[in-house]
């Protein structure tokens, strides 16, 4: 997912992202710990893209206090 895809949702809309990507994140760390996972790679991007949502919260936030 592009940063620019991201900015483009409401402050709503990235929190439930956050919570999907943060359970799909539980579901790839279970299924490493059992073997079952085949892309060990999607767990790095997905970190990634928590992280970038992430980013763009406390961008808006940090913008919220200093208006």
């Amino acid at each position: 997912m592009k940063a620019k895809d991201l900015r483009d949702m409401t402050s709503q809309e990235l929190g439930q992202k956050l919570n999907e990507l943060k359970g799909e994140l539980f579901n790839l760390r279970f299924q490493l710990a059992t073997g079952q996972l085949e892309n060990t790679a999607q767990v790095k991007f997905v970190k990634k893209n928590i992280a970038r949502v992430k980013t763009i919260l406390r961008e808006r936030e940090l913008k919220e206090l200093r208006a």
